[in-house]
């Protein structure tokens, strides 16, 4: 395995010092925040862009990776979290065609995986949403596997305000949902970007999601999860988390990461771990984003090698 970071945390910082302060830090790998160039962002987190896929030509993405390699750092992913089932036709047409892109863009640049959601219409239920991805993901993941390419869906339910609920923007967050979909194929080209922080808040078995679903495990995050027992006494679960799941960096929540990375090593898992940085505690500048990388490099690094 190779420890990364996920660059979305950096929006100001051009790729290459990113790539330099990560591989002077003991990361060797980089997911690459792939957003289209100057949407900004619509969520924290959200419309960074590291590379400007649609412009990428062979020559730039052959020179681009060759650069990041000469500084210690590959690429474990592009990544690009919209939501393909939104209820606006507009904005599904331009997350299916950005996923496109970058599908094109990671064959150009070596790049196994580009990470993504399935998404979902929060007010339609699970069922219809189901349905409603036979209508895209199908042809997408044919894209996929034409150019090389495999696609990983993070396991986010993305509920975390009432915008959002009940039914979240992300329909791939449940172990039978996985493999109903997965069913749908003869290959291995759809697979997940597993975030065990998103099992907690669920209150799902981390490592037997892993001794389930090692071999569609094409990406991995490493995040953490605070329950405030207070929130959760007061809005209780069926407020689906709102009010009581607090994203934290590796070690500051619930998550055991020896155990988490026991049972992906004993799954056959030789791909990158990629910590995601969304914890409040260390936002507000380069140093304070920085010093959070470090606490979480310190509490997963002992377990990959």
């Amino acid at each position: 395995m190779k420890l990364g970071l996920l660059t979305a945390a950096f929006p100001d910082t051009p790729l290459t010092e990113v790539a330099d302060w990560a591989a002077g830090n003991g990361f060797a790998a980089l997911e690459v925040a792939c957003w289209p160039a100057g949407d900004g962002a619509a969520r924290r987190y959200a419309g960074v862009s590291h590379i400007d896929v649609a412009g990428l030509s062979d020559a730039q993405a052959k020179e681009l990776a060759g650069d990041l390699a000469g500084r210690g750092i590959e690429i474990s992913g592009l990544g690009y979290y919209p939501n393909p089932l939104h209820p606006d036709p507009a904005v599904r047409d331009e997350a299916l065609a950005h996923l496109r892109v970058l599908i094109g863009g990671a064959a150009k640049l070596g790049v196994p995986v580009v990470n993504t959601f399935v998404g979902a219409d929060a007010s339609r239920p699970l069922r219809d949403n189901i349905e409603a991805a036979r209508g895209f993901l199908p042809d997408l993941v044919a894209y996929a596997r034409d150019h090389g390419v495999k696609l990983a869906i993070e396991n986010c339910p993305m509920i975390f305000s009432q915008d959002e609920w009940p039914g979240g923007h992300n329909l791939f967050y449940a172990p039978a949902t996985w493999r109903e979909i997965f069913g749908w194929f003869d290959d291995d080209t759809l697979g997940l970007n597993l975030d065990p922080s998103h099992l907690v808040w669920q209150m799902i078995d981390l490592e037997r999601v892993v001794r389930e679903f090692g071999s569609r495990l094409h990406h991995v995050h490493a995040k953490d999860l605070q329950i405030d027992r207070e929130g959760l006494y007061e809005h209780g679960i069926m407020s689906a988390g709102i009010g009581w799941q607090v994203p934290r960096l590796p070690g500051l929540g619930e998550v055991r990461w020896d155990r988490f990375l026991a049972a992906l090593y004993q799954a056959g898992y030789d791909g990158c771990v990629v910590i995601e940085h969304e914890d409040r505690g260390f936002e507000g500048s380069d140093e304070k984003v920085k010093a959070g990388f470090l606490l979480a490099r310190n509490a997963v690094a002992p377990y990959v090698v």
